[in-house]
């Protein structure tokens, strides 16, 4: 799981970075996260992450302030999450994460997109069952004592640890994202990134042709300005 989590946050960051809208996304995820745990990040573990995610994509500190000033306004944008489902060719099981103030926009450029490009959208609970909510973190493995920190953080949430070039990956079910945010915070463990995640239960075994043409249903999904994220269970 460890190198599938790195591969999207790479791809997502290069996707990021290449685009003009990069901040937008990242402002919609603080609005989002202000909305739903007000605007101090010391109490808000969601707010926290769009922060940190915000300087992976390197959005200057200015304007996640005035993100988050914007978010806690009377004229605030609202922004509805929904997630949409479907399947992509050779049976791909796709999961859209979407934040968007037009849910008919919305939906209509999620649904061409599927059409157009092999896959099928289908209805809410079709293949969100094929995946677990995780809470991903990213640390420096350097001085860090593997035992000990599995030791601290066993009762915080941490499920799984697994050892990367210079860094370690930690796992966490989503409801305990919250914990294990400020167990690290507490225990002065410095997070180089974090991230909620939908991890396949199972994984798809595709050839070079139509690994192809999956990628291109998910690369027309991610160009949409209302998509926060893209999951499938195509074995990367």
């Amino acid at each position: 799981m460890g190198r599938a989590f790195e591969y999207r946050k790479e791809r997502k960051m290069r996707r990021w970075s290449s685009m003009a809208k990069a901040f937008t996304r990242i402002g919609r995820e603080i609005a989002m996260a202000v909305k739903e745990g007000g605007g101090d990040p010391n109490y808000n573990p969601r707010l926290r992450m769009a922060i940190q995610n915000a300087k992976v994509a390197n959005m200057p500190k200015a304007n996640v302030e005035s993100a988050i000033k914007k978010a806690t306004s009377k004229d605030s944008e609202n922004y509805d999450e929904i997630v949409y489902e479907g399947y992509a060719p050779h049976g791909v099981a796709v999961v859209v994460e979407t934040a968007t103030d037009n849910t008919n926009r919305t939906v209509a450029n999620i649904r061409h997109a599927f059409s157009k490009w092999g896959g099928s959208l289908g209805t809410s609970g079709s293949v969100d069952y094929m995946f677990n909510r995780k809470g991903v973190f990213k640390i420096k493995s350097e001085g860090i004592q593997l035992e000990d920190l599995e030791l601290d953080l066993i009762d915080f949430g941490l499920e799984e640890v697994k050892q990367e070039e210079g860094a370690l990956v930690l796992y966490c079910d989503f409801a305990d994202f919250g914990s294990l945010q400020k167990a690290l915070e507490e225990r002065g463990t410095e997070v180089e990134s974090s991230e909620l995640v939908r991890i396949p239960t199972h994984f798809k075994e595709l050839n070079d042709e139509q690994v192809e043409d999956v990628i291109r249903l998910i690369e027309k999904l991610e160009e949409d300005d209302d998509v926060l994220n893209v999951f499938h269970n195509m074995e990367e």
